[in-house]
This record gives C-alpha cells, sequence and structure tokens, in this order.
C-alpha cells in the first residue's frame, strides 16, 4: 500500500539532441506522463530529464539526480512515471539494476503503456519488453554504423568535425563539409606556414593559434600541444577520409581540402624528425639577427641578452658566449649590428634593367618547363596504371587468402598503395598550371629580389626569417669594431652580381635598328635566348 498516493515524479530521456524537437522528445514524454497522473489523481512535482544520454548506460546524470532525491525524502515512496519501458532502460542488465535502485530510492514505477507487476508471468513479460527494447537499440546503431560506414566510403566525412570545416546539408549528398571561415584560412596559413619552414616547430604553430581571436580555445585560451599535433597530422585537411576502427583506408574524399596531399606528407615527415626545443617566442622579435650572424673570430652564432642601466632602462645587446674565444664576453649594441645589417641588405638592390633581364629568362625557362611538364605528365600516368595494377592484385591475394594475418597485411599495403596513387593524382593535377598563375609567382618572386630590405623594414618576424633564407646562402660574420666581413649571398642574388659583370649599357643609336636610350647587350653567349 503507497503511504503518499497523491506524490508522483516523471523521468523522461532522449538519446539525441534531433529527438528534443521531434514527436519523441522531452515534452511529448512529460505531456504524456502528466496526463496518466491527472488520470490516476496523482500530482506530479518533479519532472527529471536526461538530454542525449544512451537508454545502455547506468550513470545518466537525471536518473542519479531522480534516485537521490527519492532517497532525501521522508515521506515516500512516491511513484515515478516514465512514457515507455524504451525511455527508462534499453539494455536488460541496466534495465534491472536500475529496477532494484529504484526500488531501495522508495520508488514506483508506472507506465502508461506497460504494467509492472510481482508476478513470474508480470516478470517475464517485463523482461521480454526490456529485451526487445535493447535488441532495437542495438539494431539501430548496427543500422546508423552501416549507414556511416556506407557513406565513408563513398569519400563522405560522417564523424564530429574538426576546426575549419562545418557540416552543410544538401540536396542529394545529405550533410556534407565545406570550408568554414576564417578559421579555414588560419589553418592553411598554419600548416603550410610550418612546411615551408615559417614555423619550426609545432609550439611556434600553436602560439600562432593562440594568436588568433576566431580560432576555437576553450575558456582558458591555450591551445594543447597534442591538440595541435592530432590536426597536423589528420589526412581531413588533405581532403582525405578513412575510418581505421571500421578498417576503412585512406581514399579521397567529396570535400574542398585545405592543404595539398603533397604538404601533408611533408608535415608528417618533418614531424616525425622533429625534436629539438623551440626558443621562446619573444627572442626572434627582439633579436632578429640571433643564430644567424655569427662571431668573426670564432665562427660561432651571436647570443643575445638584456642589461638594466643605473637609469633603470633596459639596453639588449649581441655577444659572443664561446670560451677561449677572443671576443669572448665582448657585446656589441643590438641597434649597431642590425642597423648595419639593414645597410647590407639595402645594397642587395638590383637594378631595373637587370630585373627585367631576369623576367625574360623566367620566361624562357617556363617555356621550356612546358615541354618537360608533358614528359611528367606522361610518366605521372604511367605509374598511376601501375599503381592501380598492384592495387587490383592485392586485393584478389585478399579475396584468396584464407588467414586474417595475410588479409591484414594486405589491406595495409591497398593503404599505402592508395595513398600514394592519390599523391600522384595529385601532382599530376598540379602540373600545366596556367601561364597567368606562373607569371603571377614570378613577379612575386621578383617583387622581393627587387628590394629585400623592403620586406625586412615590415618588422615581421616571419618575413625577416623569410629574408634571412631567401636573401644568403649562409650565416654571414661580424667583426666587433669592423662590421661585416665577406657575405655568401644566396645563389638567385649570385646570378645578379654575374649579370652585373656580363651585361653591359650601350647608348641608343649605336645599334641598328637605331633605338632611343640604352640597349642591353650580353657578353655570356651561353645564356639561352640573349645574344
Amino acid at each position: 500500500m503507497i503511504a503518499n498516493p497523491m506524490q508522483a515524479v516523471a523521468y523522461t530521456r532522449v538519446s539525441s539532441t534531433k529527438q528534443l524537437d521531434e514527436g519523441d522528445g522531452l515534452a511529448s514524454q512529460q505531456h504524456r506522463c502528466e496526463d496518466y497522473a491527472r488520470r490516476k489523481g496523482l500530482e506530479v512535482v518533479r519532472v527529471f530529464q536526461d538530454r542525449g544520454v544512451s537508454g545502455g548506460m547506468l550513470d545518466r546524470p537525471a536518473m542519479q539526480e531522480m534516485l537521490g532525491w527519492l532517497l532525501a525524502q521522508s515521506d515516500g515512496p512516491y511513484v515515478v512515471i516514465i512514457d515507455d519501458l524504451s525511455r527508462f532502460s534499453r539494455d536488460v542488465t541496466v534495465h534491472w539494476k536500475l529496477r532494484d535502485l529504484l526500488e531501495k530510492a522508495g520508488g514506483k514505477l508506472e507506465s502508461p503503456s506497460v504494467t509492472f507487476g510481482t508476478t513470474s508471468d508480470d516478470k517475464l513479460v517485463e523482461n521480454l519488453l526490456a529485451s526487445v527494447s535493447q535488441h532495437q537499440r542495438e539494431k539501430i546503431a548496427e543500422t546508423s554504423a552501416n549507414r556511416m560506414k556506407s557513406r565513408i566510403k563513398n569519400g563522405y566525412w560522417v564523424f564530429r568535425t574538426l576546426p575549419g570545416y562545418k557540416y552543410v546539408q544538401t540536396k542529394g549528398e545529405g550533410k556534407v563539409l565545406v570550408r568554414d571561415e576564417p578559421v579555414a584560412s588560419i589553418i592553411v596559413e598554419a600548416f603550410e606556414g610550418y612546411a615551408l619552414g615559417r614555423f619550426n616547430s609545432q609550439t611556434e604553430v600553436r602560439r600562432f593559434f593562440e594568436a588568433q581571436p576566431e580560432f576555437p580555445k576553450p575558456h582558458h585560451g591555450k591551445v594543447s600541444p597534442q591538440k595541435v599535433y592530432d590536426l597536423m597530422v589528420h589526412p581531413l585537411y588533405a581532403g582525405l577520409v578513412h575510418a581505421p576502427t571500421w578498417g576503412i583506408g585512406v581514399r579521397k574524399g567529396n570535400h574542398e581540402p585545405l592543404i595539398s596531399i603533397e604538404t601533408h606528407e611533408r608535415i608528417k615527415d618533418k614531424l616525425n624528425g622533429n625534436s629539438y626545443a623551440p626558443r621562446r617566442a619573444d627572442v626572434a622579435e627582439k633579436f632578429a639577427l640571433r643564430s644567424f650572424v655569427t662571431c668573426a673570430d670564432c665562427g660561432k652564432p651571436y647570443r643575445s641578452s638584456e642589461a638594466k642601466s643605473c637609469t633603470g632602462k633596459r639596453h639588449a645587446y649581441y655577444h659572443c658566449a664561446t670560451k677561449g674565444c677572443a671576443s669572448y664576453g665582448k657585446s656589441i649594441r643590438r641597434d649597431v649590428i642590425e642597423g648595419e645589417f639593414e645597410e647590407l641588405l639595402k645594397t642587395m638592390k638590383p637594378t631595373p634593367g637587370l630585373i627585367q633581364i631576369v623576367r625574360a629568362m623566367f620566361a624562357d625557362a617556363w617555356a621550356q618547363r612546358s615541354d618537360q611538364m608533358i614528359a611528367t605528365k606522361k610518366a605521372l600516368a604511367k605509374k598511376i596504371k601501375k599503381l592501380e595494377g598492384e592495387i587490383d592484385r592485392m586485393l584478389d591475394r585478399i579475396a584468396d587468402t584464407t588467414s586474417d594475418r595475410a588479409a591484414l597485411a594486405y589491406e595495409r599495403k591497398v593503404d599505402r598503395l592508395e595513398e600514394d596513387k592519390l599523391l600522384t593524382q595529385e601532382k599530376l593535377a598540379q602540373i600545366g598550371a596556367s601561364k597567368g598563375m606562373a607569371s603571377k609567382s614570378i613577379e612575386l618572386a621578383l617583387g622581393f629580389l627587387s628590394n629585400p630590405w623592403r620586406i625586412w623594414n615590415s618588422g615581421d618576424p616571419a618575413h625577416r626569417k623569410l629574408v634571412l633564407k631567401l636573401a644568403f646562402a649562409d650565416r654571414i660574420s661580424y667583426k666587433r669594431g669592423e662590421g661585416y666581413r665577406t657575405k655568401q649571398p644566396s645563389e638567385v642574388f649570385e646570378l645578379f652580381e654575374d649579370l652585373r659583370e656580363n651585361f653591359r649599357m650601350v647608348p641608343g643609336g649605336g645599334i641598328e635598328p637605331p633605338t632611343r636610350g640604352f640597349s642591353i647587350h650580353c657578353s655570356t653567349p651561353e645564356l639561352p635566348g640573349h645574344g
């Protein structure tokens, strides 16, 4: 006999957020429970709702809250109303454990769709209904997994999105991934920057992410190193999909890649070989020439430091830290050594005439490269055909073998061949870029070569690092009190020096047909395209 038959609570549950707005949502369940309570003369004093929680779980937030609340009541037991047995549990073992916990807490389970009794027949029916509910849950999960497997085999991503992508509902294809700006562009800049050397470590990539307000971060604003690594090695950004836990290897996806497969492979290779500890982020900003300029006496890179004067003002210095060196411990003011470096950069400025010559040479080289592209395209197409043949042979072996170990080895081989095929296909697609794209790349390069000091003067640490890499073939040495020693410019600037020596300017009018101004004549006949 119930001591307080007028008191009841309702328990509702949905396993997905989608159900919140559909017919089997929390609102409809609560309405059915309250309607049942009115017909039974009960008053629902509390409603406990589990949102997005599986019925196969025992430890659910609202369920545990309800059990605790019932235990705390002194006027129980209470009637616990559920819409349907499947809302209570979708697992036989979990069902009976919850029934036992509910009874101990002082609750009596009732439902408008199920009659709970104490006879052996009542328990048999309840057990059968719990088994059916479990079967439905497992069948739904099985069907859902099969659909997801099918979609990912067809190149569609089916799991949680990654930063830089979002799902968009489309006609005919369902939910597909599209770029999510501005995060997508941030990802591209970070990954390509790492692959090309703008960022030398994962730590620098992490700091770059943290400096971007639009990049998704936890509330504390920090991005974990593991998070950065997981993003950098994920094939989704290269336009690839896979599901290793389901035995589905890498394949081309039906979404726009943010980076090329080649860049993706370069990132992975660099991560596997990158073991040094990065220096502090502010060092490169305060001392642009650290690790690049060397001591002329010992050949070791200068170190950097800051010192505070008696007035409290801070002064920045470069110094040699090699014991036994004649310059050991002797400091050079930062503004002196960096100021002289800027003057050095200003001298590395080819004349407009030389820039025009190099532009013409680039055009000739591009024309020659067009012939090479044709041969390369044929070679890549042949390689793709060969890879497809190897993949077919591996698949035949998988079908014929009876050994699970051999089948697994063949499947791994197929995955590697597929990745190689995708990379080769990407290279083939990249060949034959339009002449306009080539011209644009040439102009960007010449923009740097025409005045590297202007790039350096921007103050951007990444741009300055790029100038050091492109303008000089190696480190340059500096002698305290004397300045920079003989520098070794990069091959491109050496070319400018050669052109400066071998091309001469002659007055117009002395050459037939007559010309105005100056004409360029070359004394090195081996240069193609110039007489």
